[in-house]
């Protein structure tokens, strides 16, 4: 068996298609008018209630229990251009987590919550120029020095 997307339920599909082609550069894979695939798996439904046959009051917006995760080489760039895209609403300030990975979460026009933070193996190599070694970045991080190789080889 294989994944094969992620679908969310949006209002208005041009909106949404811009949306993430815009700030994310996304690009289309299939177009099939309500429903549009990206090329990294995630998918774009319009009427998703009559997609999966639930009336659409019981389509929520905003419920806070998932998010979609980007990262980016360059959190700061990303991040002023959001502060150009009219109407996203951010979900606090930056926040840096234990980990040391620094992220921004904002809402999309549907009201999915998305996450985009730093690149994973951006954070190991930002703590190892630091002159900390990968056992110590390991204990840092609590993450294994094995975990720490994969992101860096990625």
């Amino acid at each position: 068996m294989n994944f094969t997307a992620t679908v969310i339920s949006v209002a208005d599909i041009q909106v949404a298609r811009r949306f993430y082609e815009d700030l994310f550069g996304l690009e289309v894979y299939q177009d099939y008018g309500r429903n549009i695939c990206f090329t990294c798996g995630l998918a774009l439904q319009q009427d998703f209630g009559w997609l999966v046959g639930l009336p659409e009051e019981k389509v929520l917006r905003k419920s806070n229990n998932m998010e979609l995760c980007f990262e980016t080489e360059d959190l700061d760039g990303f991040l002023e251009k959001l502060r150009g895209h009219p109407g996203v609403e951010l979900l606090g300030e930056v926040v840096e987590h234990g980990w040391g990975q620094r992220v921004a979460r904002f809402y999309d026009p549907d009201g999915h919550l998305i996450e985009v933070g730093e690149r994973m193996r951006m954070v190991v190599r930002r703590f190892l120029d630091t002159g900390m070694t990968m056992e110590e970045v390991s204990a840092r991080m609590d993450v294994t020095v094995g975990d720490l190789t994969k992101l860096l080889e990625s």
